[in-house]
C-alpha cells in the first residue's frame, strides 16, 4: 500500500464525540491537567515497551534510554510531547484514539495474568487522556510508529475535536509517538519554558521516566551560547526528579529526607511530628506514606475545605486532597497513596465510591491510628503536643467512625478532677484504674469553660466522696458523650443528668422524712415557677450550693441546644429539674416563709442562681438584678 493510498477520514464513534464534549466543557477544573494526562499516557508507552521488551529484546532497535520530551514554539503555537515508547499501529490508533470505549493500556493490562501484573507500571486510559488535548487546543496531531515495524508503517493522525479524524500512513525514523498541540487562542500561556516546567513539576515529577525540555546554554557571563549561524544553543535538561521517595525501599531512605518530601506534598515549613511508610501487596497493592503535622493549619475547623492525602495512581499525580481515602476526622493527615490498580472515573479526578477504596481508606486510617497508639505508649511529650495540636479533631473520630469507636476511644485525652489543673492528660484506661470496686460508671460534666466544669454544683457530692469526673469544655464534647456512651463495659454518665446512686449507704428512710417535710415547700415552688421547670425535687449531690438544675437521661443539654441553633436546626428545649438543698439555710428559710411575694423571690433566686450556675443565660436579667437588690436590701 503506497502512502496516498493509504489516505482516510473517519468518523469519531457517538460516544466518543459525546465524551470529547465532556472533557472539553465540563469535566476538567484545571486546564494545565491536559499535559499531566499526555505525559502519563507517554510513560504508560514506555512502560508497555520496557515490559514487551523483556520477551523481545529486538524491540528497542538499540535505543533503551526511554524518556518523554515536551517541546514549545511560541511563536507557531504549538506545544509537542514526544516519547520512544512502545508506539501504535494503525489499527492500534482507530481503536484507542477513534473509540473512547478503548483503551491501549487497559487491555494491555486486562492481557496478563498472575505475576506479570506486578512487572510492569501502566495505568490509565489512553483515549481519556489524549482528548484533554483539545481543553486548550483546536487542531491536534499524532504521529507514531509502533516498537518493531519498519519507517514506512508509521501513522499521522489529525482532528480538530469535532466529528472526524484523519489518517495517512507516513515515514517516521523512530519508534514512538509525538503530540503536536496547535493552540487555541487565549491558551498561549502554555507556550513558555516555565509554565510547562512548573506543570510537570506539579504532576509528574514523581514518574519513573524522564520528562526532558531544552535548555539554553549559558556561557560564563551568564549570556546564551550561539553557534557559527548565530543560532543560540540549547542541551536537554531532566524537569521531573524521575524518583518517587514512597516507592523506595525504608531502609534506604533518611530521616532527612522523609522530611523534606513532608514539606514538599504539604506547604509545610516545620517538620512533622512523625510518619509511617507502608507496602501491601496482593490482591490490593499500593504504597502509602502519611505524615503526622507538628502544627494545625489556620483553618483545621473549616470543614467545608477539601482535605486528605495526595492520590497517585503508578506514580502518576491524580488529585490534591483526595479526602476519599481518609476521614473527616483525620483531615490533618498528610502524604501520599500509591495505588497500582486504584478505579478511577473518565476525569481521574473523581473517585468512585467503591469497595475497593473502602479497603485502602480503612487500612490507611488503621495505620494512622496504629501510628498514634505507639506515640502515646513511646512518647508522650509528642504525643501532648499532638493533643494540643489535633485534640479536638480526634475527638470528632468516635462521632464518623463507628468501627474504630472504640479504638479512637482510648486515645482522648480529658481534663479530670484527679489534677488541679486544666490540662487534657487523663486517658479513660486511667480513670478506669482509679475506680473503685463499686463503681460502675465513667462520671462526666460538660460545661462552656474548664472553671465552669470545676467549679460546678453537681461534683460537690462527687468531690466530698472523692470520686473523679472528667471536665469537659471543648464544643465537640457534647457530641463526643451523646455517641461514645460506653467504654470497656462502663457507661459513661453524666452528673449534670437523671438521679444518682453513687451512696449505697443513704439512709432511705431519712430521705423519704426529709422529701415529705418539703412537701409544701416543692408545690408551692413548681406553682411560683410553673413551666420554667419540669419538677423540683430534693438533691442527693449537693453539699454547699443551695441549687442546681439536672437533665433527664435523654433530653438535650442547654449546650447541645446552642450549637444547634448556632448551625440553624431546630433544637428542642428541655424542660429543666431544680434540685434543691435540703441542708442550705436559703432552702431552709422556705419552709418559714408566709409572705407569698417573698417566697416568689427566693424561688426566683434559687433557680436563677443554678441557671447561672450552669452557665444558662437568665431569660429575665433585670428582674434578677432587682430581686437580689430587694433581699440585700432587707
Amino acid at each position: 500500500m503506497n502512502v496516498e493510498a493509504s489516505k482516510e477520514t473517519l468518523e469519531f464513534q457517538t460516544e466518543a464525540r459525546q465524551i470529547l464534549h465532556l472533557m472539553t466543557h465540563s469535566l476538567y477544573s484545571n486546564k494545565e491537567i491536559f499535559l499531566r494526562e499526555l505525559v502519563s499516557n507517554a510513560s504508560d508507552a514506555c512502560d508497555k515497551l520496557r515490559y514487551e521488551a523483556l520477551g523481545d529484546d529486538s524491540l528497542y532497535d538499540g535505543d533503551t534510554e526511554l524518556s518523554i520530551k515536551v517541546e514549545y514554539d511560541e511563536s507557531a503555537k504549538t506545544i509537542t510531547i514526544s516519547d520512544n515508547g512502545i508506539g501504535m499501529s494503525r489499527q492500534e490508533v482507530i481503536d484507542n484514539i477513534g473509540t473512547i470505549a478503548s483503551s491501549g493500556t487497559r487491555k494491555f493490562l486486562e492481557a496478563m495474568t498472575g505475576d506479570q501484573a506486578k512487572d510492569t507500571q501502566m495505568i490509565g486510559q489512553f483515549g481519556v487522556g489524549f482528548y484533554a488535548s483539545f481543553i486548550v487546543a483546536d487542531k491536534v496531531t499524532l504521529e507514531t510508529r509502533r516498537a518493531g515495524a519498519s519507517a514506512e508503517h508509521a501513522i499521522h493522525w489529525e482532528s480538530n475535536g469535532e466529528g472526524s479524524f484523519s489518517l495517512e500512513n507516513i515515514e517516521k525514523a523512530e519508534r514512538g509517538t509525538k503530540v503536536t498541540l496547535h493552540l487555541k487562542e487565549g491558551e498561549t500561556e502554555f507556550a513558555s519554558p516555565y509554565r510547562l516546567k512548573s506543570i510537570i513539576k506539579q504532576y509528574s515529577d514523581h514518574i519513573s521516566i524522564p520528562v526532558m525540555m531544552s535548555e539554553q546554554e549559558l556561557d560564563d557571563e551568564g549570556k546564551p551560547k550561539k553557534d557559527d549561524d548565530d543560532n543560540v544553543i540549547t542541551k536537554l535538561e531532566r524537569v521531573n526528579s524521575a524518583a518517587a521517595l514512597w516507592a523506595r525501599d525504608k531502609s534506604e531512605i533518611s530521616d532527612e529526607e522523609y522530611k523534606e518530601f513532608y514539606k514538599h506534598v504539604s506547604m509545610d515549613f516545620a517538620d512533622p511530628l512523625s510518619w509511617i511508610h507502608s507496602k501491601v501487596e496482593g490482591n490490593q497493592s499500593y504504597t502509602s506514606l502519611l505524615y503526622i503535622p507538628t502544627n494545625p493549619p489556620f483553618d483545621l475547623f473549616d470543614r467545608d475545605h477539601k482535605r486528605g492525602v495526595k492520590l497517585y495512581v503508578k506514580r502518576i499525580f491524580i488529585m490534591d486532597e483526595a479526602e476519599q481515602l481518609m476521614p473527616n476526622y483525620l483531615r490533618f493527615v498528610k502524604g501520599v497513596i500509591d495505588s497500582d490498580d486504584l478505579p478511577l472515573n473518565v476525569s481521574r479526578e473523581i473517585l468512585q465510591q467503591n469497595k475497593v477504596i473502602d479497603r485502602i481508606r480503612g487500612a490507611s486510617v488503621k495505620k494512622v491510628l496504629g501510628l498514634l497508639e505507639s506515640i502515646k505508649k513511646d512518647d508522650k511529650e509528642k504525643y501532648a503536643t499532638f493533643w494540643k495540636s489535633f485534640g479536638q479533631v480526634l475527638k470528632e473520630g468516635p462521632i464518623e467512625d463507628m468501627t474504630n469507636k472504640d479504638r479512637i476511644a482510648k486515645l482522648l485525652y480529658f481534663a479530670s478532677t484527679h489534677n488541679d489543673n486544666d490540662e487534657q492528660n487523663i486517658t479513660l484506661d486511667e480513670y478506669i484504674s482509679r475506680m473503685s470496686d463499686t463503681q460502675d460508671k465513667i462520671y462526666f460534666i460538660v460545661a462552656d469553660n474548664y472553671t465552669a466544669a470545676k467549679n460546678s454544683p453537681h461534683l460537690e457530692v462527687f468531690n466530698k466522696k472523692g470520686i473523679e469526673v472528667l471536665l469537659l469544655s471543648d464544643r465537640v464534647d457534647e457530641w463526643l458523650v451523646s455517641h461514645l456512651t460506653e467504654v470497656d463495659g462502663k457507661k459513661l454518665q453524666s452528673v449534670a443528668r437523671g438521679t444518682l446512686d453513687i451512696d449505697e449507704e443513704v439512709d432511705k428512710e431519712k430521705l423519704e422524712e426529709t422529701e415529705k417535710s418539703f412537701t409544701s415547700v416543692l408545690e408551692h415552688a413548681k406553682k411560683v415557677l410553673g413551666d420554667k421547670v419540669k419538677e423540683i425535687r430534693i438533691s442527693q449531690r449537693l453539699t454547699d450550693s443551695p441549687s442546681c438544675l439536672v437533665l433527664e437521661e435523654h433530653d438535650m443539654s442547654a449546650q447541645m441546644q446552642q450549637i444547634m441553633a448556632a448551625a440553624g436546626q431546630y433544637a428542642p428545649k428541655s424542660e429543666p429539674i431544680l434540685e434543691l438543698n435540703p441542708d442550705h439555710s436559703l432552702v431552709k428559710k422556705l419552709n418559714d416563709i408566709t409572705d407569698d411575694d417573698l417566697f416568689e423571690d427566693y424561688a426566683h433566686l434559687l433557680f436563677e442562681q443554678a441557671q447561672l450556675a450552669a452557665g444558662a443565660p437568665l431569660d429575665d436579667a433585670a428582674g434578677f438584678v432587682k430581686r437580689v437588690n430587694k433581699l440585700l436590701d432587707k
